[in-house]
């Protein structure tokens, strides 16, 4: 029965809030942050790439995986070892993706832009939430909030990851469930077991709060829970024993008791800076819980890099963190917000939503100089670093095709030209060439005075040196 139009209720809306057909800044802002972060962190990663900055062998390894898929090959990486295959180190199928990019680009570099697009693309459904439920300013500051957030930040300095990919499946799927669109957040979700195996926890987890929280969708919310569930089971203890050389996790034995988990301090200042991103007030809703099975593995590690907020591992938390935001700040529709204690709490008011989008703001601004991003806009950052001729010199003074062992310097930049592994692996085969930097952080401070003598100690095979200059040798075999 239709109910008369001079009778009806009209829902309540907020008057802060620009309806979506009067509302082309809810289209061009979120368009805009993404351009604008992307570039960001594709400049940093550029910056980086070319002034030699290697925070670890990380991008060499993807790079290596990405030519490897880019051949049609499985996804050997004599980085890590002879024959390792890295799904046997992490479970990560979807990189798989990477294929196309190496066929446009073959380099390291092409990774850096890639995962800064992905960073990018990930505050577009989230910022058109936030518009939405807060309005065109205060929501643009809350997508910028968490698109330069410390934990993409960092993410972006340490150079590439997997977990690019997780970032905007998550956004897409938490935003989706955000303004009622079940299934499709439940199959945004979905992938993310292919991202990396302990992200299959996370995703249980979810389908356990669709479940709970959105009764007519509970048949969803229990098969994602299943799907998360299983998959962390079959990809933990049977997949990567199964592809790992040594037959194992290989993380295992960093997992150290779990009464360590609030130890030390730095743990502490880490959760409190998630909360913060949260705007303190994202706390209550049931979304922040998605961050305990990150946080638990993390904080159980006995690698101190797990701990901090400045590696890559924050990452996959924000999107958790402003979609928690914006859950507990309610939606101007129906002017109810989430809260653990009850489901039908009234909408914060608007002084506490400016608040609690100014606290995001800060968390990260708090950091001032430290904020990798602000590197782009550092004139010094510019110029080319005076090793870079030395460099590009080393690398051509290497056999097209030859197996190289090198340094983690120019480990990335080797890979496209060369059989790459590490200088310092635990690999069997000769290299037919080294190429050592003796400013490289592996040697220690003590790099060798005689790379020839050294590299034929190490080898037992006789080499002459090809080049050496700006702290880079080459020696070859004859």
């Amino acid at each position: 029965m239709d109910i008369p139009a001079d009778t009806a209720s009209p829902p309540r809306q907020d008057p802060t809030v620009t309806p979506r057909r009067h509302a082309p800044t809810r289209r061009l802002a979120p368009v805009m942050l993404a351009i604008a972060a992307t570039l960001a962190y594709g400049v940093l990663g550029s910056q980086q790439y070319r002034n030699l900055v290697a925070r670890s062998w990380d991008l060499g390894i993807f790079t290596q995986l990405a030519r490897a898929y880019g051949e049609m090959r499985a996804p050997i990486v004599p980085i890590k070892g002879d024959a390792v295959n890295l799904l046997g180190d992490h479970f990560h199928p979807l990189l798989v993706l990477l294929a196309p990019v190496w066929w446009v680009w073959p380099s390291g570099e092409a990774l850096l832009w890639t995962q800064a697009l992905l960073f990018g693309v990930s505050a577009i459904p989230l910022t058109r939430l936030a518009i939405d439920r807060l309005g065109t300013r205060l929501g643009t500051l809350a997508g910028a909030a968490y698109v330069f957030s410390f934990g993409l930040q960092s993410a972006a300095a340490v150079q590439f990851h997997e977990i690019a990919f997780a970032v905007p499946l998550l956004a897409l799927s938490l935003t989706a469930l955000l303004e009622g669109r079940v299934r499709a957040a439940v199959l945004w979700a979905a992938p993310l077991v292919l991202v990396k195996e302990d992200l299959g926890l996370t995703v249980a987890l979810l389908g356990v709060l669709i479940a709970l929280r959105h009764r007519p969708h509970r048949g969803e919310g229990l098969a994602l829970a299943g799907w998360g569930a299983g998959w962390f089971v079959l990809s933990t203890f049977v997949l990567l024993p199964l592809l790992n050389t040594a037959g194992q996790y290989d993380y295992t034995d960093n997992l150290g008791s779990p009464l360590e988990v609030l130890w030390p301090p730095v743990k502490w200042l880490t959760a409190l800076m998630l909360l913060l991103a949260a705007g303190i007030i994202g706390g209550r809703s049931p979304l922040i819980v998605l961050m305990l099975p990150t946080l638990a593995w993390r904080f159980t590690g006995t690698v101190e890099f797990y701990w901090d907020w400045y590696w890559h591992y924050n990452a996959v938390l924000m999107p958790i963190a402003l979609a928690a935001l914006l859950d507990a700040l309610g939606d101007p529709r129906t002017g109810r917000a989430a809260a653990w204690w009850r489901t039908d709490a009234p909408r914060p008011a608007r002084t506490v939503r400016r608040t609690a989008v100014a606290v995001s703001l800060a968390v990260t601004l708090v950091l001032g100089p430290a904020m990798p991003v602000l590197d782009v806009l550092r004139p010094g950052q510019w110029e080319p670093t005076w090793r870079a001729e030395p460099a590009a010199a080393a690398l051509e003074a290497v056999p097209d095709g030859a197996v190289l062992a090198v340094d983690i310097t120019l480990m990335a930049p080797a890979v496209p030209d060369h059989d790459v592994q590490w200088l310092h692996g635990p690999n069997q085969r000769v290299p037919d060439c080294v190429l050592t930097d003796e400013f490289a952080f592996s040697w220690s401070g003590a790099p060798p005075s005689d790379v020839v003598a050294w590299a034929q100690e190490e080898w037992e095979v006789e080499y002459h040196e090809d080049y050496s200059e700006g702290g880079f040798t080459v020696v070859c075999r004859p």
